[in-house]
């Protein structure tokens, strides 16, 4: 059977922190482990899995070699050619290089110089009237630096051994018929050396992950799922290589006045029956003050006005392909809802009525007061005495 992804296996996203593979090891392997599960094959099973995966994710020199060549990097018998041990432009060159006489020489000897370092993503959470404006923000990026114990050179002596899984020869050879493959080495990189006192504090990688802080320039008018690279700001490189990048994805929080669409705002407004009638210029509420906003006489409830200008800025991107602010900005949609009062006095329960007679439409009896009903049982009580 075939082995199961070993992120798959601890439940966590390829880019995980080394806190974030501890923490879903310790949860699993409390869950699987077989004193709290005695007599079950399937727990002692799973529990060897999720040790396996967090031995060599845990590892980061084990872990790039997953990375990039899978399960069978990890296995030191493997010396096939393909995904395990050289890519298909590897292979051309060495099968070119050993025809031509060159001696099957793998360009990967010597492959333990500078590595640029990896890219980082994040997400970058927003509020709304953040990017209504050009944003300067400072936020933590949690990404791999170079090691002060060691200086990032992995190890504070420089003492270096025989690499076991080459013996020293820096790479693998695989024939072919009358062709010679040589593949690099995953373990030493094709050096033949590994490093023999690996610093404790960053175990001989050179780097540990630690919090930095950094600025982002978020362009007005961002919205969900814009993304946003940073060159540079990603892990440092080793040993001396340059760095990644750090790649930031926009999520904006939800408005509690204002919802979005595009470059548009929409929000809504209650005014009155007379205010509807008659008409009105009323202050509306906008992402960076108010504004104005006239109610021709007639509006019906449930029209949609517009206060031009006052939306987002309309989003551009440059010739080099980056997110800008433009200079267009949408609009602000306000929904007009006609509030019916519930309680009238009778003076305004009069002029309704009156108002009611002039459109000659029917409405229900006036409503009596405690008063007049009190007077009318009078009334009939007298008249049932006469």
């Amino acid at each position: 059977m075939s082995k199961r992804d070993y992120y798959e296996v601890l439940g966590v996203e390829r880019g995980s922190s080394v806190d974030e593979i501890e923490k879903a090891y310790r949860k699993l392997a409390r869950q699987h482990h077989p004193d709290r599960n005695i007599g079950e094959a399937e727990a002692e099973i799973k529990f060897k899995e999720v040790t396996e995966a967090h031995e060599v994710l845990i590892n980061i020199e084990k872990r790039e070699r997953y990375d990039r060549y899978g399960h069978a990097g990890l296995d030191p018998n493997d010396t096939g050619f393909g995904p395990s041990g050289s890519n298909f432009s590897d292979i051309v060159s060495d099968l070119f290089s050993a025809f031509m006489g060159g001696g099957g020489q793998s360009r990967r000897r010597g492959g333990g110089g500078p590595k640029r370092g990896n890219d980082r993503r994040q997400i970058l959470d927003l509020q709304l009237h953040e990017v209504i404006t050009d944003l300067r923000k400072e936020i933590t990026v949690n990404r791999l630096e170079a090691c002060t114990e060691c200086s990032g050179k992995g190890t504070k002596t420089g003492k270096r051994m025989t690499c076991v899984q080459c013996q020293g020869r820096g790479e693998f050879i695989q024939r072919q018929g009358f062709f010679e493959l040589r593949q690099a080495c995953p373990r030493c990189q094709g050096e033949g050396t590994v490093n023999a006192d690996p610093c404790a504090k960053c175990r001989g990688d050179g780097r540990v992950e630690s919090p930095q802080k950094v600025e982002v320039r978020v362009p007005a008018g961002a919205d969900t799922g814009l993304r946003l690279v940073m060159p540079g700001e990603g892990d440092a490189g080793q040993p001396g290589g340059e760095r990644g990048d750090l790649e930031l994805v926009v999520r904006l929080a939800e408005h509690a006045d204002f919802q979005r669409d595009g470059v548009h705002l929409k929000t809504e407004t209650v005014i009155s029956f007379s205010q509807a009638a008659l008409g009105v210029t009323i202050d509306i509420p906008t992402l960076t003050g108010k504004a104005k906003l006239t109610i021709q006489p007639g509006t019906q409830s449930h029209s949609e006005l517009r206060v031009p200008g006052e939306g987002m800025p309309e989003l551009r991107v440059d010739r080099r392909g980056q997110p800008i602010s433009g200079t267009r900005r949408g609009d602000l949609r306000v929904l007009v809802i006609v509030e019916t009062p519930q309680k009238l006095t009778e003076r305004q329960e009069e002029l309704l009525r009156e108002l009611a007679g002039f459109e000659n439409k029917e409405v229900s009896s006036p409503r009596k007061s405690f008063l007049n009903k009190l007077k009318g049982w009078f009334s009939t009580a007298d008249e049932r005495t006469r």
